[in-house]
């Protein structure tokens, strides 16, 4: 007499990790609870939006805000689909982040991209004047100016930077005594904010170094300005981009550095032909940082020198803000002119500038790590 088995279907990992999360099916009434839950989350917050819409000025307003987004929350933790449930439980963890992405990020670049075709004031928008503006800055020869000098600015720290970030990555990556204390050291100028930095060095430019040197002042002539500014930015940035060389260079292997001593390598043969090609990326994101950095100098910029200096005869004019960069000059163009939709051009302008740039960087040193 032959046993018949009975086949049993194998169960799916997906189906359970739902059977441990619910312990099988949900019962009816749960179901309903949940989506009730769900549902006056919704309505509180719409009921809260639409009462500061009306100008309202009800005392529940601000905490039936609160409760409805607490209560959404927990309708969404406790939706009754197990096929969504992990899923929404992700969104829930990642939208404190999106939220301030988008509110902060997306919706201000796609406002602005706006605004640059009209007649913005800050207010309200009149008028729809196209390409205007982005004629109008063409024009200046300020706003020309400042990208010129903004260019050199770039060049001059994604060099300089790099090299003294990777100097002293090299000298902290060394066996000598009390290395964490210079590591520390040579970061600590990172941690102070541009302003102060800016006004500190100002004061070193202005009263120290000119009793020093019995000389005048760096800051006075706009090429030996723009020098000062590369100067601060090279103190205050380089310990920040020695921390990630030190990370490059502590991750090469051991064995290949023994290996090429054992071949007769001398230190500059192993740094250039071994630690150098092998750390290709992190000079990658090291340059990326300095360039994208640099392109959006302010804070040292403003305080240092706040943009003067004479240029004359550039395109016909005389000009007076020969250290003015680009973010800087966005900024004066909106705040000290009023010219706010002029101002947006200008910034999204300098948005798709650094964009094209930072990713033709980006694909060349891809294509570079490849090579070595």
């Amino acid at each position: 007499m032959t046993e018949i088995k009975e086949k049993t279907k194998p169960v799916s990992p997906k189906a359970k990790v739902e059977e441990d999360l619910y312990g099988g099916e949900k019962p009816l009434p749960k179901k309903i609870a949940d989506y009730i839950i769900l549902v006056a989350g919704i309505a509180l917050l719409v009921i809260s939006l639409v009462m500061d819409g009306m100008g309202s000025e009800s005392v529940v307003r601000g905490p039936m805000l609160i409760a409805g987004i607490l209560v959404t929350i927990a309708g969404i933790y406790l939706f009754p689909s197990p096929k969504y449930h992990r899923a929404m439980i992700y969104v829930i963890f990642l939208f404190p982040l999106l939220f301030a992405f988008i509110i902060t990020v997306i919706i201000p670049l796609v406002l602005g991209i706006g605004y640059s075709f009209t007649d913005w004031d800050g207010i309200r928008v009149r008028n729809f004047v196209g390409f205007d503006n982005y004629a109008r800055m063409m024009k200046r020869p300020e706003f020309i100016w400042s990208i010129i000098v903004t260019a050199l600015f770039v060049i001059f720290n994604v060099i300089l930077v790099n090299l003294f970030g990777f100097l002293l990555a090299l000298l902290c990556t060394t066996k000598i005594k009390a290395i964490g204390f210079f590591r520390a050291s040579y970061f600590l100028p990172n941690l102070i904010g541009g302003i102060v930095l800016g006004y500190v060095w100002k004061f070193i430019f202005n009263q120290v170094l000119t009793k020093m040197l019995n000389t005048v002042t760096l800051l006075n002539a706009s090429n030996t300005a723009l020098m000062a500014i590369v100067i601060v930015y090279i103190w205050q940035y380089a310990g920040y981009i020695m921390l990630i060389y030190i990370t490059g260079l502590t991750g090469v292997p051991q064995d290949c550095i023994e290996a090429a001593a054992i071949d007769g390598a001398n230190s500059w043969q192993t740094l250039t032909k071994i630690k150098v090609p092998m750390i290709a990326p992190t000079v990658t994101i090291c340059t990326f940082l300095t360039l994208t950095s640099s392109f959006k100098q302010f804070d040292v910029n403003l305080a240092l020198t706040n943009g003067t200096g004479s240029v004359a005869n550039f395109m016909g004019s005389y000009l007076t803000n020969g250290t003015e960069m680009l973010a800087l000059n966005i900024y004066n163009t909106a705040i000290s002119e009023n010219n706010y939709a002029l101002s947006q051009a200008k910034a999204v302008l300098f948005f798709i500038l650094l964009a094209v740039i930072s990713i033709i960087q980006v694909r060349t040193s891809n294509k570079k790590e490849v090579s070595l």
